[in-house]
């Protein structure tokens, strides 16, 4: 359980995360909170007698989404200069977060009721970078299971189309083309043809509900005014077009989609993307054993993927890897990626191959 220093010091740890992610506002959002949080407020005292672990449970992005949600309805003009930029010294800054405090403290307390939910269908980029290797191995048609697919924005992978170092896949015009700055040489020039594509979330977020929409677009920091756009326009298109998007828990959803029948000439990749630390760990082991038992069942016209971005917090870097069956080869590590894909780093052969273990501490970096 953490202290009253160590809920405060958490502002300050996500502080440091978003000034290497260049996001200057947020930052500076951030080390006032720690700054002037007291128990004056009903959120104050939450914060500062927070009874679990203030880093893993994203305390501060909890708080930091409401200011924003107040920002974005235009609710506090004071607090708007600073979501700007017009406000920047120090003590201007924290005068007007803590009378933010005192005025919204009935609007912020509940956004410390439940943890972050993102949706950044950016990280597609890294998601299609492993389907493209998989493409190459085993042929085009793919079906995709999604694990914590959250509002579903890369359930849409099959609409969005994607320049990844000059590779281009997917519709040409696209509603959305997602183009990340591409580093190394480009990846296989594979086609990618997604026949089916199903998600799962243990709490999916309802994008018809203006009100989830929204609060998942606070979510997103205010310096990403890209990620601002791309969120937007990917909940129009989720709004339009639907997606297949199940409540449930990841394992049993798992173990039951790799129950069903599979058509001929595909292979059924399961993908997620900084989703697995959030799975206790039996629901990992269970996820584990059940694709290991499904790959043990492949045939060369049923095949089996599995394609993952997930972050390795030691290196402060977010990683994709890419497992295929038939095949005995463990994970390998093809590509490194910027942890909302705005960049992605193409890794030569021979690859590290491994299964992926969870690494490091600190924040999500959302």
């Amino acid at each position: 359980m953490a202290d009253e220093n160590e809920n405060r010091q958490s502002f300050v740890v996500q502080a440091q995360y978003s000034a290497a992610m260049a996001a200057p506002i947020t930052t500076r959002l951030c080390l006032s909170l720690g700054r002037v949080l007291d128990r004056g407020t009903a959120t104050g005292r939450a914060v500062l007698d927070w009874p679990g672990e203030p880093v893993a449970d994203a305390i501060v992005l909890r708080l930091v989404g409401g200011f924003h949600a107040l920002h974005r309805a235009g609710a506090d003009a004071d607090l708007s200069r600073v979501f700007q930029g017009v406000v920047t010294e120090e003590a201007a800054v924290d005068a007007i977060v803590a009378a933010t405090l005192a005025a919204h403290d009935a609007a912020l307390l509940p956004w410390l009721d439940s943890p972050p939910q993102t949706n950044e269908a950016g990280r597609s980029a890294g998601l299609m970078t492993g389907l493209l290797h998989l493409a190459e191995r085993f042929g085009p048609r793919m079906e995709l299971l999604e694990i914590g697919s959250s509002a579903g924005l890369n359930l849409l992978i099959d609409r969005y189309g994607f320049d990844l170092g000059g590779v281009r896949v997917g519709p040409d015009p696209a509603e959305l083309t997602i183009r990340p700055e591409w580093r190394g040489a480009p990846p296989p020039n594979a086609a990618v043809d997604i026949v089916a594509i199903r998600g799962v979330d243990i709490a999916p977020v309802d994008l018809t509900d203006n009100a989830a929409a929204e609060r998942l677009t606070a979510y997103v920091w205010v310096d990403a005014q890209e990620r601002l756009s791309r969120i937007s326009t990917a909940i129009d298109m989720v709004r339009r077009h639907g997606v297949s998007l199940d409540s449930g828990d990841a394992a049993d959803w798992v173990e039951a989609r790799l129950g069903e029948p599979q058509a001929d000439d595909t292979t059924r990749v399961l993908i997620h993307s900084v989703v697995w630390q959030y799975l206790p760990s039996e629901g990992r082991d269970r996820i584990r054993a059940a694709m290991a038992a499904a790959g043990a069942r492949v045939t060369p016209e049923r095949r089996l993927g599995w394609v993952m971005m997930e972050p390795n917090r030691d290196l402060h870097r977010h990683e994709v890897r890419v497992r295929g069956w038939p095949g005995d080869v463990p994970m390998a590590l093809v590509a490194l990626t910027h942890a909302h894909g705005a960049w992605v780093e193409a890794l030569a052969p021979p690859y590290e191959t491994r299964d992926y273990v969870m690494r490091g501490g600190g924040s999500d970096q959302r």
